[in-house]
């Protein structure tokens, strides 16, 4: 109990892949007794996986059946949900304050607001990186939400009922042409691109357009360094590429982009990448709220924890994911920003919170890389498992690599739903994908 005679109050902010399992377990273990307060503050209404951004751009993915509501999820797990943007934290009142809610027309729905708390945990996710890049900003679509994703997919159909009836492209060989260009080939972009190539097969079987699905509609993944998939083994990346190639997708690496403008993707080699859509994937950055919090804070602006996940500046507040610099000593660095890190540091703050409200000691957390996949969409997946998951690294790819690509989204289900929850979803979208379009086509 605080002082104040209530319940200890604990806020997580960021309801993403790692917080809002952290609300849902902390809920149904402290809140639904009673022992604790636990408030989830995010700016969004819905939570999505944010790894499904990529099939909704492409529109494989019908973003309205996978998202969550906050508001219905808080009233099943027994946590209070409260929407706004985190605008900064008074440490020594222990409030932190939350931005206005406002809807599509501009009015206030929800006034800027104060909350208290005894436990803070900040899990607010990362943003994309421009780099500084001329006109990348301006001309280039990120894909951190639905929203973005949604834009895409409706300018990438656009595009192709343009081209058809004559209003864009004409390509050197005299035919309509599409031009695509993803900047980034880690896994967003890669993963990305082959969506797309499916995505341009069945708007063509649906009549959207009568384009040549692979001469017609060109993917063009650009990439700074000497290869793709950097953050993985090279063997998955060589692998990929190959991959990639069969799907007629033009892979370039080694060229740094220079400028973005309305049509194309200029490079410092001297090339022109003509595009009529880019989409921007070629890194991540902090959100820029977390270096006004007056916390230490890495280069890359997260914040830097103990291994404890404690901010080293107040034992009350505590940060994970991709806006927590995690010490990793065992690959002396910092634990990667990737979903199976939000996933186990989720767990290990379960756990840990639990302890400090009972008084017993914090344990130091302990990230075990278990490995990365990369999935092809229909036509492949590829990637390594390691770590203590075989007792070494294995390469995998086909049938294999594609179920256990798909067992992480059912992972993260069930922590939020159970097993029984999680088994009803998977029924529930494949009876849907019966009776829906591969894609979707509005």
């Amino acid at each position: 109990m605080s002082t104040e005679g209530r319940a200890h109050r604990i806020i997580v902010v960021g309801g993403g892949a790692g917080g809002l399992e952290l609300v849902t377990r902390l809920g149904d273990k402290l809140g639904k007794g009673g022992a604790a307060q636990v408030v989830l503050v995010d700016r969004s209404p819905t939570h999505i996986w944010k790894p499904l951004l990529h099939e909704v751009a492409a529109g494989s993915m019908d973003p309205h059946t996978h998202q969550l509501e906050y508001v219905a999820q808080a009233r099943w797990h027994h946590f209070e949900f409260q929407q706004g943007e985190l605008t900064g934290i008074d440490r020594g009142r222990k409030t932190i304050s939350v931005a206005a809610c406002v809807d599509l027309d501009g009015t206030e729905l929800l006034p800027a607001r104060d909350l208290s708390y005894d436990t803070l945990v900040l899990a607010i996710g990362c943003v994309t990186h421009f780099f500084g890049v001329p006109g990348a900003a301006e001309n280039a679509i990120a894909l951190d939400t639905v929203d973005q994703a949604e834009r895409f997919r409706r300018k990438l159909i656009s595009a192709c009922v343009r081209a058809q009836n004559g209003r864009g492209r004409i390509g050197e060989d005299g035919r309509p042409r599409v031009d695509v260009a993803i900047i980034g080939a880690g896994a967003t972009g890669v993963e990305l691109s082959a969506e797309l190539r499916n995505t341009a097969h069945v708007l063509s079987a649906y009549g959207l357009h009568q384009l040549d699905p692979r001469r017609d509609v060109r993917i063009h993944v650009v990439e700074a360094g000497p290869r793709i998939l950097p953050a993985l083994s090279e063997r998955v990346a060589t692998e990929t590429t190959k991959l990639l190639h069969k799907l007629d997708i033009e892979v370039l690496t080694a060229e740094r982009v220079t400028e973005v403008t309305e049509d194309a993707v200029l490079t410092a080699s001297g090339k022109r990448i003509d595009a009529d859509l880019t989409v921007w994937a070629a890194g991540i950055t902090a959100p820029a709220v977390l270096s006004t919090l007056g916390l230490p804070v890495s280069r890359m602006g997260q914040i830097i924890v103990k291994p404890t996940l404690q901010s080293e500046a107040d034992p009350d507040i505590f940060a994970f994911g991709d806006c927590a610099s995690c010490p990793w000593p065992e690959k002396q660095g910092a634990v990667p920003p990737r979903a199976q890190a939000a996933h186990q540091q989720a767990t290990f703050l379960y756990g840990a919170l639990r302890a400090r409200l009972a008084g017993k000691p914090l344990p130091s957390f302990g990230f075990k890389d278990l490995g990365s996949l990369v999935s092809l969409g229909h036509f492949s997946a590829v990637g390594s498992l390691m770590g203590g998951l075989i007792g070494g690294s294995m390469f995998i790819e086909g049938l294999m690599a594609r179920v256990m690509y798909s067992s992480l989204y059912r992972m993260h289900v069930m922590a939020l739903h159970g097993a029984v929850g999680m088994g009803l979803d998977t029924v529930t979208h494949w009876l849907r994908s019966k009776t829906s379009p591969r894609v979707k086509l509005h």
